[in-house]
């Protein structure tokens, strides 16, 4: 039996095989008996980007043939790794520009899994190229190109599928259809997300030269030029606003993608954020290291508080939302959830997350895996397949991680200004305020140029 038989069969075995059935339908596993092979490239072969194509190739024929990054020791690295996942053993072909990637190969599918400065852009190429794509999140670093990969994505017909896997994570699925859609909560009228995890990077690492196997231009790209200090990958870029929005732009928006998934919530009315450097200032960071902000609805506040320093307010949920409705409490994680009845005597619920390490033994082995999130994961995949295959709009459609994304960053715009920001989708400016419609734009760095949403 060959490789993709195997974890074909190993998928059906497996927790989120009935999830999958459930909530896509005869598409969702119809992907997994077809015999179309997806020709698929991944830019951005660091942690994540490695972790998501190796997800797909677990539940998917699939032909890697590209991969792209501009640190040569990872991208072969990279390569070796994948020849030994992928069925046909073959190393795929390998670039430092993913310009020339996508215009010397014929592509079905593209993966996105670089830093965030770097989204807008990949993908938007991507599907003029006449891929679909999985960008992970957060999709922008700028509204505007939030609007343009949106318009793109339009324009261009393709499906994007956005790396927010909460929404295909198995207990939280299971969640939102006992809890929250059976009425268990009754009204929901507040709702409470944190992140206490001490995940902001810090330091005061030295200038020094570039090595030979970084193209340090590149990876910088359209953001500004900061002298080189060493590797920027995994946690270093992210302690920079030069190249994202912080842990609001890293960790809120999952956290309030899950809960406008689970609310039937699109843009907020109001934002209001506050915050700053009040602990960790001994290194180069220059993100918060403490932020709270209030993401308005008509009789709903969706509040947000952040710090990397002290202790959790609940040690079971460090990183999580909880809903407040009259007649219960849900707390949720990626990692478990609970219900608490307001009715005195009231059944309490608790659900754990699922693994499947007996499924896929591989997992164990591959290094900085996120094992919680596997199953997840492998679902977002299977879900993004079946939204091409039927031409339909995945569960986390570009436009929703596009409304996710920019609430994060309009809530940085508030913290900035110090103001309250009201963004009007339509006419695409915050109202009433010249300065923070401004800010909707990062300026790029020459010679590249900041995608418009109405010349995609």
């Amino acid at each position: 039996m060959d490789l993709f038989n195997i974890n074909r069969r190993r998928f059906l075995q497996g927790a989120t095989a009935s999830l999958a059935l459930s909530t896509l339908g005869a598409y969702g596993m119809d992907v997994l008996h077809q015999g179309k092979t997806w020709r698929v490239a991944l830019i951005g072969t660091g942690w994540y980007g490695k972790s998501d194509l190796f997800r797909l190739i677990q539940v998917a024929p699939v032909e890697v043939i590209a991969l792209c990054d501009v640190d040569k020791n990872q991208l072969a690295a990279a390569g070796k790794l994948v020849s030994q996942r992928q069925k046909s053993g073959k190393t795929p072909k390998l670039y430092g520009d993913y310009r020339k990637l996508l215009a010397e190969n014929e592509l079905d599918i593209v993966l996105v899994g670089t830093p965030d400065h770097w989204h807008s852009l990949q993908m938007i190429d991507a599907v003029k190229a006449g891929a679909h794509v999985y960008v992970q999140k957060p999709i922008s670093v700028d509204v505007m190109e939030g609007e343009a990969m949106v318009a793109a994505a339009r324009k261009y017909k393709k499906v994007v599928q956005v790396g927010t896997q909460r929404k295909s994570t198995p207990h939280l699925i299971e969640a939102k259809k006992n809890i929250v859609d059976a009425g268990l909560l009754g009204k929901i009228s507040h709702v409470e997300m944190t992140c206490h995890l001490h995940m902001r990077a810090n330091g005061n690492p030295p200038v020094t030269a570039v090595p030979d196997f970084l193209d340090y231009e590149m990876w910088t790209g359209p953001a500004p030029l900061r002298p080189y200090d060493g590797l920027p990958h995994i946690r270093w870029w992210r302690t920079f606003k030069e190249y994202g929005n912080g842990i609001m732009g890293d960790m809120c928006i999952h956290m309030f993608d899950t809960v406008r998934w689970m609310l039937k919530l699109g843009w907020p009315t109001r934002i209001s954020s506050q915050g700053g450097i009040y602990v960790q200032k001994e290194g180069k960071s220059n993100i918060p290291d403490t932020q709270s902000a209030v993401f308005e609805y008509p009789e709903l506040n969706c509040v947000w508080s952040q710090r990397s320093w002290g202790t959790a307010t609940n040690p079971d949920y460090p990183w999580s939302f909880t809903l407040y409705g009259e007649k219960g409490t849900l707390w949720a994680s990626t990692m478990q959830y609970d219900f608490i009845p307001q009715e005195k005597g009231g059944q309490k619920i608790h659900k754990d997350v699922i693994y499947e390490k007996e499924k896929y033994p591989e997992d164990l082995t591959e290094e900085r895996i996120e094992l919680n999130a596997a199953p997840a994961t492998r679902l977002h995949m299977i879900d993004f397949l079946a939204a091409i295959e039927k031409s339909g709009r995945p569960v986390a459609d570009i436009e929703e991680g596009h409304i996710s994304t920019a609430s994060c960053i309009l809530a940085n715009i508030s913290m900035q200004t110090g103001r309250p920001i009201v963004y009007d989708p339509v006419k695409r400016e915050v109202v009433g305020d010249r300065e923070a419609t401004g800010l909707l734009t990062r300026p790029y760095r020459k010679p590249w140029i900041h995608p418009d949403p109405k010349k995609v």
